[in-house]
């Protein structure tokens, strides 16, 4: 099957930019503009203010969550009035609370690790911030972002990429768009994007799709553009503001062992706490000890040499498909378990549970070619297959 780049955006067509004040984003407004589309600014403001501004969140200007929002926001305004840009703030703070922030605390304390930018692309980005567009009435033929990333359409129906043995029907038949890697594979973000509808990315586009990041600072350096200057954002939450978050319950410690049950140590709650994890356990040890594997219903955290942490296969639920089609066969794919780790070949197929085991709707057993070194539940297993994004659900276990 062969893949196409649908169509950019083009002069005279009302584009919507989701902005941060960051530099991706801003040239993805000037590129747009410098093409002759009609462009709108938009900014989703999530900050509450409700957490105390600490001497260690010196560079929280540059999060996406943090009390340097207003100064984000003002910088979108600046520029915006400058070029002759409608600009709008649409409030998404309480969807923020329940769909990332609460989600967050809750799969921590399910002895978890969660991808919070995943699910605020999702939910916010690309849910919450579009209904608010919406409601102010504003209408468009696209909404960019400068996310680094294709939106594709195949030439042939989903269902016959996976060849006869694949379930029949009518989701099957489509040719619905997907996400695609971006040309520069060291800032692609597809990762990041492959829980989002497809009926949700036909108007999506990603203007900086065929730029490297090194293309994008020249192009706004000769511009002149304030953001050409700033930071990359971080991912999310600094470390200072984590205990905060915790705060509304107390912690609950409990032992640190390890393989053979045996007490090396007292942790301080699950939640801070997560698979692959060497610094700051505090035990000592002959070799080195990582977390290798945390046990809720125990209260348990298990350490384990850097050997033990490889794995064979992981059991993946709360799957979603390109149009919603789940091709309910075995097949392979290149697979990633987080936003850093490089692609690897499985196979994929159903998974039956056992008894005792519940899943979050249907499951899959992933089985690597080659053993994976920290895969941690909770974080997301994304599949490829020719550089497309073809399906991805969340971590339920590994298995040694």
């Amino acid at each position: 099957m062969t893949y196409s780049e649908l169509e950019m955006p083009k002069a005279g067509d009302r584009v919507v930019v989701g902005m941060s004040g960051g530099v991706d984003s801003t040239m993805t407004a000037v590129l747009l503009k410098e093409r002759g589309c009609i462009v709108t600014g938009v900014t989703m403001s999530l900050w509450k203010g409700d957490l105390p501004i600490l001497p260690e969140a010196v560079g929280m200007h540059e999060s996406c969550y943090g009390p340097g929002e207003e100064e984000n926001i003002d910088e979108c305004r600046q520029f915006c009035q400058k070029n002759g840009i409608p600009y709008h703030v649409i409030d998404v703070k309480d969807a923020y609370q329940k769909e990332v922030l609460d989600y967050f605390k809750a799969e921590y304390r399910a002895g978890r690790t969660p991808n919070p930018c995943i699910r605020c692309n999702r939910f916010i980005k690309f849910g919450a911030l579009l209904s608010g567009i919406q409601k102010l009435g504003i209408e468009y033929d696209y909404f960019c972002t400068g996310h680094y990333a294709k939106v594709v359409r195949g030439s042939e129906s989903l269902s016959s990429a996976y060849g006869s043995q694949a379930a029949q029907n009518p989701a099957g038949s489509s040719k619905p768009a997907q996400i695609a890697v971006a040309q520069d594979a060291t800032k692609d973000q597809a990762y990041f994007l492959y829980r989002i509808p497809s009926d949700v990315l036909e108007k999506v586009r990603f203007p900086l799709s065929t730029f490297s990041k090194k293309d994008i600072f020249a192009m706004a350096k000769e511009r002149g553009l304030l953001a050409a200057n700033r930071e990359e954002s971080q991912d999310f939450i600094p470390e200072a503001y984590l205990d905060y978050l915790f705060a509304d319950k107390p912690s609950v410690p409990g032992d640190i062992i390890d393989l053979d049950g045996h007490v090396l140590g007292r942790h301080r709650g699950i939640e801070h706490y997560t698979i692959g994890q060497r610094r700051g356990l505090g035990v000592s040890a002959k070799v080195p000890l990582y977390v290798c594997a945390i046990d809720k219903e125990k209260n348990l955290v298990v350490l384990a040499p850097d050997s033990e942490l490889f794995v064979s296969s992981l059991i993946a639920d709360d799957l979603v498909w390109p149009a919603g089609y789940d091709p309910d066969c075995t097949f392979e794919a290149q697979v990633k378990i987080r936003l850093a780790a490089k692609p690897v070949a499985a196979v994929l197929s159903p998974y039956t549970p056992k008894d005792g085991e519940e899943f979050a709707g249907k499951a899959y057993l992933v089985q690597f070619k080659e053993k994976q070194r920290a895969v941690a539940p909770g974080q997301s297993v994304v599949f490829y297959r020719d550089g497309i994004t073809a399906g991805g659900g969340i971590i339920s276990k590994a298995i040694r």
